[in-house]
């Protein structure tokens, strides 16, 4: 059998055929300030699927080994599977130009990856899909209504009820986006920030040699989760302010982690979690380089 051996953060997507209409709604269950959808794989309806900007490529990753005697997994190779956390990376099973439904959308040309370990037993969700869909759509979430909502990207638009945020990318498919904080109410500061909707933190302060800001006067000792490569510790402590656009967030919980643990990406001040964009309505552009932001009932 052969082994090949994955970096989560660094590899290349595959191309992939989406099949649907303009417009397409996705029901979505929202639990633990994390978004989840359900796929299909043949006949297996695997639910909780975590929605995740940070995953790169075509395809999902299935954390719940009971699905491997399931799931076709013809053709299969060995994959080692490396990401956040301080411990070794996961081994899985991993299959090729695969397929796979969300709603009525199919999705071809899909890599599976099964993981062979428990690390993840007890966890809300079986498994993460990301660029599958964020990469080929004007992917809308609307929290109030509990769907997600796939435009057309070439032909989409939004009206005047939608703020529209500056958003990038450097070496992959991570967005990133530049908003302000002030941690201990001193003159807010502009961070570099990569999107991180898996993340339930609303906002994770990475601490390295070189930082723009001063950690929060107050901080407590804490698990903060576990990556593919291991547990993540940490502090959480309040920050005065998020701003966002023309959006302020104040007295925000925040986590601290350390940037060799907790993030691969060279650079990053900070990482925006699902715990602040949940206070959104939220449309990410990938193609258009923008995130758009509506306050919903929960701002």
């Amino acid at each position: 059998m052969f082994r090949v051996i994955l970096i989560f953060s660094l590899i290349s997507h595959i191309s992939s055929y989406l099949h649907c209409q303009n417009e397409q709604e996705i029901p979505i269950n929202s639990d633990r300030d994390v978004t989840l959808v359900t796929i299909k794989i043949g006949k297996i309806i695997i639910p909780n699927i975590l929605l995740d900007t940070g995953f790169p490529w075509d395809g999902v990753i299935l954390y719940n080994p009971s699905y491997r005697d399931s799931i076709d997994l013809s053709g299969a190779v060995q994959a080692t599977l490396g990401g956040a956390g301080s411990g070794n990376a996961q081994q899985a099973l991993m299959v090729d130009s695969a397929e796979f439904s969300i709603g009525n959308v199919n999705l071809t040309n899909q890599r599976i990856v099964l993981l062979q370990s428990d690390i993840y037993k007890g966890f809300p969700s079986n498994g993460i899909i990301g660029y599958s869909i964020f990469g080929h759509y004007a992917l809308e979430i609307n929290y109030n209504k509990n769907i997600l909502i796939l435009h057309d990207p070439e032909t989409y638009s939004t009206d005047s009820s939608w703020t529209s945020i500056p958003m990038y990318f450097k070496n992959n498919s991570i967005p990133w986006i530049d908003a302000s904080v002030s941690i201990n109410e001193e003159e807010p500061i502009v961070l570099s920030m990569y999107i991180d909707l898996a993340a339930r933190d609303a906002l994770v302060l990475l601490e390295k040699p070189s930082m723009k800001f001063a950690l929060p006067k107050n901080t407590t000792d804490i698990l903060l989760g576990t990556g593919l490569s291991g547990d993540i510790y940490g502090k959480k402590g309040e920050i005065a302010n998020l701003i966002i656009g023309s959006y302020s967030l104040k007295n925000l919980t925040v986590s601290i982690a350390s940037s060799k643990v907790r993030s691969k990406q060279k650079d990053a001040d900070a990482i925006l979690g699902s715990g602040s964009l949940k206070k959104f309505n939220i449309i990410f552009d990938y193609k258009g380089g923008k995130l758009f932001l509506k306050p919903n009932l929960k701002y």
